[in-house]
């Protein structure tokens, strides 16, 4: 009986190491999978809205939004560089500056963050994969990998 309770205590020891690893790569994955929708609201939520709705005739949504549906080739150059002058969405003219996210978004993050908002509030757009957006930032030198 004196040797068994040595090995039970390694072997509770080795079960409580598997659990707390198991538990911490668990909570990992997982935010990742959320990455999208923590750099929406991050980086976009206090202007284009919570739910994406925009700002009445000021910031336009991108809930439902035909201009996320028809440009997509360029929103990683739209999402890098940001934008000056009027835009059309949903048949209304907005016309104010959005800031660019030249450093602070790498090309993965820009990846979800638009697969986010291509398949939220209505949007049922096709995904984008890492390559594309790379290669849609090329073109506006705006290509960042970390």
């Amino acid at each position: 009986m004196s040797q068994l309770l040595p090995l039970l205590l390694r072997l509770s020891a080795l079960l409580a190491t598997g659990l707390l690893f198991a538990l911490g790569t668990t909570g990992c994955f997982s935010n990742k999978q959320n990455e999208g929708a923590q750099l929406y609201q991050t980086h976009c939520a206090s202007c284009h809205g919570e739910q994406g709705q925009g700002l009445r005739r000021l910031i336009p949504p991108v809930a439902a939004s035909d201009y996320v549906a028809t440009h997509r080739s360029y929103l990683p150059c739209l999402l890098r560089n940001g934008m000056r002058g009027p835009v059309v969405v949903n048949g209304i003219e907005y016309n104010q500056v959005m800031p660019a996210h030249k450093n602070d978004l790498t090309d993965a993050e820009i990846t979800n963050l638009l697969n986010f908002v291509q398949q939220s509030w209505g949007n049922k757009n096709e995904p984008y994969t890492i390559r594309e957006v790379t290669e849609l930032l090329g073109p506006c030198h705006g290509s960042i990998i970390r």
